[in-house]
């Protein structure tokens, strides 16, 4: 690997991670001597990246730095791709064309080798099924509920048609092959619950904000989720031994 790269890729290994790294653990990741290493952060910061820590404790990556768009590695085109090319056939409208666009700003601030991995990657998503369900809500203004934390009051029908108002907390919207749920707390039911979105017979956007951080209510549910899941596997286990 040559050392431009290298460096690089160190600099990648310390943005992705928030506790301090280790050379021995960052040598090993990138196949490299861990004297090559401390050679290498030595020069980062002697180029001021803003690099802290030591030799035997770690080192951390100073938040606001960046790089130039153009370093990109073949493989993160490659990762970037195949995200695109599933939203592409899999989301909604707002988000297919964004997906779109980024395809389209990639190509154009890659170098010239890299422009054919952009227009025929190693990999593909699988092509998306027919007959997607429609959404029955602007999914577009779902996301900046999501992020600015607004309450959503929604008209929902269940499986068996009926219908209950509900005034949510969403946190996440989860893609599906067909269809696309809105994950979210559930003033009525005091819980998370999981709305289809073509499911929704009416919404309002109320100007209300929800308190509680959203990555808090986020890993709360995951929670919640991964036991309901130990519980399932755990009775299926049950079955198959009688």
């Amino acid at each position: 690997m040559r050392r431009a790269d290298r460096l690089f890729r160190i600099i990648q290994v310390l943005r992705r991670k928030r506790r301090p790294v280790t050379a021995q653990a960052i040598a090993e990741e990138l196949e490299a001597s861990v004297r090559t290493i401390y050679r290498d952060i030595a020069q980062l910061m002697a180029d001021r990246v803003p690099i802290r820590g030591e030799a035997g404790i770690g080192y951390v990556l100073d938040g606001g730095f960046d790089m130039p768009p153009l370093m990109l590695t073949a493989d993160e085109i490659e990762a970037a791709m195949l995200g695109a090319q599933w939203v592409m056939g899999r989301g909604d409208a707002a988000l297919k064309r964004a997906a779109s666009d980024l395809v389209a700003k990639i190509g154009a601030v890659i170098p010239e080798h890299l422009r054919p991995i952009l227009l025929e990657p190693a990999g593909a998503a699988p092509p998306a099924l027919s007959d997607p369900r429609h959404d029955g809500i602007d999914m577009a203004r779902v996301r900046t509920a999501i992020r600015t934390q607004g309450k959503i009051k929604l008209i929902y029908r269940d499986e068996k048609g009926s219908e209950t108002v509900r005034v949510v907390w969403p946190i996440a919207v989860s893609y599906w092959e067909r269809v696309r749920l809105i994950v979210a707390w559930c003033e009525l039911r005091q819980g998370f619950r999981h709305f289809r979105t073509d499911r929704i017979g009416g919404y309002e956007f109320l100007e209300s904000r929800y308190t509680a951080p959203r990555a808090r209510l986020k890993a709360q549910w995951q929670k919640e989720l991964l036991a309901q899941q130990t519980v399932n596997q755990d009775v299926s286990d049950i079955r198959k031994t009688h």
